[in-house]
Parts: structure tokens; C-alpha cells; sequence
């Protein structure tokens, strides 16, 4: 073996063991870990993060991203080099932004936490996350790490859409906001009120729309960048302070994406690593699975603009590793067990969970909190997000406390569902495959399900299986499986077609729940979830 690869194959097991350690440990190391390689690739990782926004905090980076009714919204991921990430926190605690997020009279599917604003405050050492809500306010919370606790700071009303925050040299808060028409507002030193708000560029018709602000300072420059969605990136320079006026350049459109299949590159922020390199994340429309983050280098020209660098006039598949250490992360990919009494910030609720009816301590005890024949009006469905290009999650139910007419079970959730569960009727368990369930174009429900196949099952503890293809296309298929002991699995059921529509924009999720039909009390406890890939 030669020396380079010797040095390698020592770079990967010290890199494996100290991934190990994190994850029985939870606790990274102080130093940091040799690249095992000398370039990465794109996508980063592939699980749906949409409309990131991205900053750097000393030598660690930091990228929100979009959540829409999931709760809790809007969360963290942490990296230390730009291309390893973990899911850190979430910055919205809970949606209450009306009964409709706590499915108790009404839905909110589609609406809550969209591209929103992340940045870190020097002055009082405190994150800031802010988003419009219903195109109605702008809600501000506030946390002096991105692990919580997080805190309402303010509502503005005012609809701050898409937007980006600036914290001046001054310590001068400034948000980037609109869409065609873009506006700049300073906040008040507190950050709770609006002190002025001017519009500074009309986006020019032979562009159409633009929208995603970020908001920059470099030097004595302010850019405001910017999406064409979904094919396009562009950016405004000012040399005259923050109102303006601004000039405009094309970074890019219609480039293509290092995702076969997938789409064009775009929204998404620009960051500078502590040695002055600067990247660009953006996200990439990737259905049925979602829009997953791809990351390439930039540099600036004499004059102030900004280059993507390409490969042969694309985004690159690959691209040299960024000069930074790698640290020890959670894994996106492995095995929960619900030590509680929370839940890991990996895991969000499809809408805010009824908090009474749910408890974690080694296995997540799920109460039914609603009587319905529709799990898109169930409450306390829990989801994790696919990692494409396919993977599998396996789950261990524990189903003594059922009562008759619960619903328990494995699903692929979207706007066209399907799962693998069971039903209990007359005192009597069966193992069921369930398609059909559908929404229409404002999201309500237009079929809540048929079986499509099904057999007894007399035993207290069963496993359940589903893999999801989700590279981008038609035709992609999940496929459900169940067993007794966990190792001898048999199929359920014909594959279930995913849909690969983007207009619920967020793609497919794993999503185990648990309702009632006739009456609540009844129970159920996950004991394990797995995800793995092939």
C-alpha cells in the first residue's frame, strides 16, 4: 500500500471512530479531524432543507432552513466545514400562529415557516431568526445558542416576505425583504420595531421575479442577493449605504445542477470561511424528495461582483474540500431509541403536537389525541425526513394499549400518502397496506385511504419497513414490508407511486402515527426507528 493511500485509510478510521464516539457520547471532541478526502460532493447531504440561509460564528457555520406546517419550524443545522452538517435546533418553537397549526378547527399545510432569516448578533452574543407568517407579520425570536431555549422577541406587523438580516459594523440592524419590489427596513437598536422602511430596486420586467433576499456587507459595499426562481440568481450592489441605489448582475440562470434530474441550483446564501474564502449555498429542486442543499466556491472580482465557480458551465458534482478542520457530528443516518423526555431537533410534528397525549423515555409513548378516519387531520403524526437517493425506515411498535378502531402505523407523507400499519376491530389486530390517500391543490382531503392489502397479525410487537426511492422524476415508488421479529420481513401491499409535484413544496417524509376512529385511551409506543441507506 503507498504512503498517500496508508494516509488516507488512517484519516477515514480516525474520522469513523470519533463519529462513533459522538454518537454514543454525544460530545465532539476539541480537535479537529483530518479531511479523509480531498474534494466533496453535491448534494451535501440529501434530505429536504429548503431556502437555506447561512452564516458563520467564529469557526462554526450555521444554516436554517424552511419548514412550512411542520412543527417545531425552522430548524438549525451546524457544520465546521461547510460540507458535514448535523441538525443543531429549531428556531421556532412551536407555530402558534392560530388554531389552524394545531389541526383544531381548521390546516395549515403549506403555510407557516417559509424562507426566513438567521444571524448572529456580536453585541449581546444572541442568534436572531425572524419570518412572515400568512403574509401577515414578521415574528423574531431570540436565543443565545441555536440549541435553545428559543423566545418570542417580537412581531412586527408588517410582512417582512423573504427575507435577509444584515447586522451593520455599527451594530445596525437592517432586513432585505419583497418580492419584484425589494425594500430595505432598519429595525430599532432593540430589534423589536421598525424604524424605517424604503423600497431600492424594481425588479426589471425582462427578469421577472425576484425574491430570497440575503442581505451582505463586504468591505464598504451592501449586496442584497437574490432568486429568479426557480432557474436564477442575481445580485444588487450599492456603494452608498444601505438604501441605495443598487446595481444588478446575473450570478447565474437556467445553469445546470451537479442532481440528475434535478433542477437549477438557486436561492440560498453566501458565507465567508474564517480564512476569507467564500462559498455559496444554494438548494436544489430534487421531487419527489424535495429541495436538498448543493455548496460551491465563489470569488469577486476587482470591481466587487461575485463569480460562481463552474465545472464545464455547470455546478460542480464536485469541488476541492474547503480549507477547514472537520469535527465529529451526530449522524443524519442510525438508530433511535427516545431516551427523552424530548425529542432529538431531527424530528418534527405535521403541525404542533397535543403535548398531553405524547411522553418520551427509552420509546415514545403516543397517546391518540384525535378521533378521524383522515391522518392528514390527525394529530401528533411524527416526521423525519427521507435521505435520498433512497433510503429505508424500520420501526418497532409496541401494541398492547391499542383499542378498537386505532390507527397505528408507517407512512410516506405528502399530499399523496400511503402507509403500512395496524388496525384493531373486535378486539383483533391486522396488518394492513393503506393507498389512496389524497389532497387537492388547496390541500384538503380528497381520500382518506383504502386497503390495499392485509393480513391477520396476533402478536403484541411488530416491526414495519418502508423504502423510498426519491431520486428526482416520475415513477419513483415506495415499498412496505412488516415482520415479527424484526429480521424476517414480509412485503405488504402493491409499490406506492410518489408524487413528484413541486407546488406542496416539501418533498416526501417518514411519518409514524397513531389515531383513534371510534374513541381516545388507546395507545401505542415506538420502541426504535431506524433510518439506513443502501
Amino acid at each position: 500500500m503507498s504512503r498517500q493511500r496508508r494516509l488516507r485509510s488512517a484519516a477515514l478510521a480516525i474520522a469513523a471512530t470519533l463519529s462513533l464516539l459522538v454518537s454514543v457520547t454525544g460530545a465532539a471532541p476539541a480537535d479537529p479531524v483530518p479531511q479523509p478526502s480531498a474534494t466533496y460532493n453535491n448534494p451535501l447531504l440529501w434530505q429536504d432543507f429548503a431556502d437555506p440561509d447561512i452564516i458563520r460564528v467564529g469557526d462554526t457555520y450555521y444554516y436554517s432552513a424552511s419548514t412550512m406546517h411542520y412543527s417545531p419550524g425552522a430548524p438549525i443545522l451546524r457544520s465546521y466545514d461547510l460540507v458535514h452538517w448535523e441538525v443543531a435546533g429549531q428556531s421556532v418553537p412551536k407555530l402558534d400562529f392560530g388554531a389552524k397549526y394545531d389541526l383544531n378547527g381548521g390546516r395549515g399545510y403549506v403555510r407557516g415557516v417559509w424562507a426566513s432569516f438567521l444571524n448572529h448578533r456580536k453585541s449581546d452574543n444572541t442568534f436572531y431568526w425572524g419570518g412572515c407568517v400568512d403574509f401577515d407579520k414578521t415574528h423574531i425570536y431570540t436565543a443565545a445558542a441555536v440549541e435553545g431555549p428559543w423566545r418570542r422577541h417580537t412581531t412586527i406587523n408588517k410582512c417582512y416576505y423573504d427575507a435577509g438580516l444584515l447586522i451593520d459594523d455599527n451594530d445596525t440592524m437592517y432586513v432585505a425583504y419583497g418580492n419584484k419590489n425589494i425594500s430595505v427596513a432598519q429595525l430599532s437598536p432593540d430589534g423589536r420595531t421598525e424604524v424605517r422602511s424604503q423600497q431600492v430596486f424594481s425588479t426589471p420586467p425582462d427578469i421577472g421575479t425576484l425574491e430570497g433576499a440575503r442581505f451582505y456587507k463586504r468591505g464598504n459595499d451592501y449586496y442584497i442577493f437574490l432568486t429568479r426562481p426557480a432557474n436564477g440568481q442575481y445580485i444588487l450592489k450599492s456603494t452608498n449605504g444601505p438604501f441605495g441605489p443598487y446595481a444588478i448582475q446575473q450570478l447565474l440562470l437556467d445553469m445546470p445542477g451537479p442532481i440528475q434530474g434535478g433542477g437549477v441550483p438557486h436561492q440560498g446564501g453566501l458565507v465567508q470561511t474564517q480564512h476569507g474564502d467564500w462559498h455559496y449555498l444554494a438548494f436544489v429542486d430534487a421531487y419527489p424528495g424535495g429541495r436538498v442543499p448543493v455548496l460551491a466556491p465563489v470569488t469577486w472580482t476587482a470591481d466587487g461582483w461575485p463569480r460562481l465557480q463552474t465545472v464545464n458551465g455547470a455546478w460542480g458534482k464536485s469541488y476541492p474540500f474547503p480549507k477547514l478542520p472537520s469535527r465529529p457530528l451526530k449522524p443524519m443516518l442510525g438508530v433511535d431509541t427516545f431516551p427523552g423526555p424530548g425529542l432529538g431537533p431531527e424530528w418534527e410534528w405535521n403541525h404542533n403536537p397535543d403535548d398531553t397525549k405524547w411522553s418520551a423515555s427509552n420509546g415514545l409513548r403516543l397517546r391518540t389525541a384525535t378521533v378521524t378516519n383522515d391522518l392528514s387531520s390527525a394529530r401528533n403524526t411524527l416526521t423525519h425526513r427521507i435521505t435520498g437517493p433512497s433510503s429505508t425506515a424500520t420501526i418497532a411498535l409496541d401494541l398492547s394499549g391499542m383499542r378498537d378502531g386505532d390507527r397505528t402505523g408507517l407512512a410516506v407523507l405528502r399530499d399523496s400518502s400511503a402507509w403500512i400499519g395496524v388496525k384493531r376491530e373486535g378486539g383483533r389486530n391486522r396488518v394492513v397496506m393503506v393507498n389512496g390517500l389524497t389532497m387537492d391543490g388547496s390541500w384538503n382531503t380528497t381520500g382518506t385511504g383504502r386497503e390495499a392489502a392485509g393480513a391477520s397479525f396476533s402478536g403484541s410487537r411488530i416491526f414495519l419497513r418502508a423504502n423510498a426511492d426519491v431520486r428526482p422524476g416520475a415513477g419513483r415508488q415506495a415499498r412496505f414490508s412488516y415482520s415479527a421479529d424484526g429480521v424476517n420481513f414480509t412485503p405488504l401491499g402493491p409499490g406506492f407511486t410518489l408524487n413528484h409535484n413541486w407546488t406542496f413544496f416539501m418533498g416526501y417524509r417518514f411519518a409514524i402515527f397513531n389515531h383513534a376512529t371510534q374513541a381516545l385511551g388507546g395507545a401505542v409506543t415506538l420502541q426504535r426507528f431506524e433510518l439506513t441507506t443502501p
